[in-house]
């Protein structure tokens, strides 16, 4: 291999992603305590927990959010991981105009035990202050918060960050010697004695010296977490393309943009309704538990996917592995309740499980507040390597521009 070459692709990549992984690292320092710091912001959104008293089934806090909104259509009801009620809304077709209303939000907050409403917000919308803060860091991190072309943008990032892991990886290792001397010298050493300083960090060498050990020996230590985090972002960002295909390509994996194709639905709501369509996905997933031998533990959402026809029903399980949520889900026909898929966490296909590991890393949502912390620091050192990038090669260009 022609190292030089490598050398100038690891540079040129590196700049191309050092203002996005800035974004990305600090953003993602905060949203590894993400129900923490909203339950903080917006406590009046999450009522405490009242135990023994009866609270509302998804179901009913769908029908209880279009009463409140008549003018919206519940699609998707969350139970969040501070105990949150969140119903997801989209706006109704007027049969007067045949034209969709408009909705200042996409999110009403009710109370599970009362029926109150909360409050109701814009997803991400910080023109709405404070109630938007996490939700908008959360938009930054995942599309710049500028929807689907962001989401694009940060995909096609994630993309040469998962190259640029295996390049940054080579360029650590021992150089072959260019002078006979030297050769002499690397001969009586192995080769992992001579990869051994670039694990190194020189602490009180000058600056240079320091940011590029920084920048070489933090990559290292480092790189699997990070070569996991920017394997996980192509996922999160191009989930139905580049990374359906590849994991497609290695093993079996299975998700509904495989399975189910778009149906075209211009009604306001599906034949099967919310108390149905919960108590059909209830009564299949305890058949589905006692055939594929799972424990289901509590409901987590229900969502109705209306370019798909499919209601979409999640619990957490004993197949799950994250600290909260849920990620068993069992498909229903929206129009018939016919059962259409189940698709488990781990142990059913070898892609999904890889796949759950994935998110699940990088949503900070396993093995506690240690992870958490590990992850909100990572955030920290991606930003760390990415300035120290952009410094070793500003400091090469000047000294090449004061050579010439």
């Amino acid at each position: 291999m022609n190292r030089k070459l490598w050398v100038v692709i690891h540079r040129w990549l590196g700049l191309i992603m050092a203002g996005f992984l800035l974004i990305i690292g600090l953003t993602g320092s905060l949203l590894a305590f993400y129900p923490e710091l909203e339950g903080w912001i917006n406590p009046e959104l999450y009522p405490t927990e009242q135990q023994g008293k009866p609270m509302m089934s998804l179901a009913q806090l769908a029908l209880r959010a279009e009463q409140l909104q008549p003018q919206a259509m519940a699609t998707r009801v969350q139970w969040g991981a501070i105990g949150s009620r969140a119903v997801y809304v989209a706006p109704k077709i007027n049969p007067e105009t045949n034209q969709l209303y408009s909705l200042p939000f996409n999110q009403i907050f009710i109370n599970p035990y009362t029926g109150e409403q909360l409050g109701l917000r814009q997803f991400g919308a910080i023109s709405q202050g404070m109630i938007n803060f996490m939700p908008f860091i959360y938009r930054l991190h995942y599309e710049l918060a500028l929807s689907d072309f962001g989401m694009w943008a940060l995909g096609i990032i994630a993309l040469i960050w998962t190259l640029d892991c295996f390049i940054g990886l080579y360029l650590t290792f021992p150089a072959k010697s260019l002078s006979i001397k030297r050769q002499r010298i690397h001969t009586k050493k192995s080769w992992l004695a001579r990869w051994k300083p670039a694990w190194l960090i020189r602490w009180h060498a000058n600056a240079y010296k320091l940011n590029f050990d920084l920048h070489r020996s933090g990559g290292l230590w480092l790189w699997l977490i990070l070569l996991t985090f920017a394997w996980s972002s192509v996922y999160m960002n191009l989930w139905d393309t580049v990374y359906t295909k590849a994991t497609q390509s290695v093993m079996e994996y299975k998700a509904y943009w495989t399975e189910f194709k778009p149906v075209d639905d211009t009604t306001n709501s599906p034949h099967i309704g919310w108390l149905l369509a919960e108590q059909i996905a209830q009564n299949l997933m305890a058949e589905k538990a006692t055939t594929q031998g799972f424990k289901v533990i509590r409901a987590v959402s229900l969502y109705y996917n209306k370019s798909l026809g499919v209601y979409d029903y999640r619990v957490r399980s004993s197949r799950d592995i994250q600290d909260h949520g849920g990620q068993t889900q069992l498909f229903i026909d929206a129009n018939t309740g016919a059962f259409k898929l189940l698709l488990l966490p781990t142990g059913q296909y070898e892609g999904n499980t890889v796949t759950t590991w994935l998110f699940t890393l990088h949503m900070a949502n396993i093995l506690g507040l240690p992870y958490k912390v590990f992850v909100s620091v990572l955030g920290v050192a991606i930003v760390m390597l990415s300035i120290t990038g952009v410094y070793i090669w500003l400091r090469k260009r000047i000294s090449r521009s004061a050579v010439n």
